[in-house]
């Protein structure tokens, strides 16, 4: 065998699993932190596109309420997509920090306009 055509069949499988297998394993594991973390109150939404609220959790199923008159489901937790309460609460740290970040570059340009006009007199 031509030892360059080992290093590209070597190079291609690096390039197979950094760019295939790596990313579906990091998705899958997410996933499951997602799923194990589920507690009742929180919002879901399914893959179906089924949205409510989870009332009872067992071990691979959930009970949720889905509309105003209180109709319950019983799904599996595979069925999970996204948890809404999550993701609304990481959107206001988000927002919070945002505006934190921003006050203190407001406070900081305050302070330079400050130290020059101390500057000019």
């Amino acid at each position: 065998m031509d030892p360059s055509f080992i290093i590209i069949l070597v190079a291609m499988i690096a390039v197979f699993y950094f760019m295939i297998i790596r990313p579906e394993k990091k998705k899958k594991k997410e996933e499951e932190a997602l799923r194990s973390s589920l507690k009742e109150g929180d919002k879901i939404t399914t893959i179906g596109g089924i949205v409510g609220k989870i009332v009872d959790i067992k071990d691979d199923n959930i009970v949720i309420e889905t509309s105003m008159d209180r109709v319950r489901m019983e799904l599996a937790k595979w069925s999970v997509m996204t948890n809404n309460t999550a993701q609304e609460a990481a959107q206001k740290a988000r927002a919070e920090a945002q505006a934190a970040a921003k006050e203190r570059a407001e406070k900081r340009k305050a302070e330079k306009d400050a130290k020059k006009k101390e500057k000019k007199k």
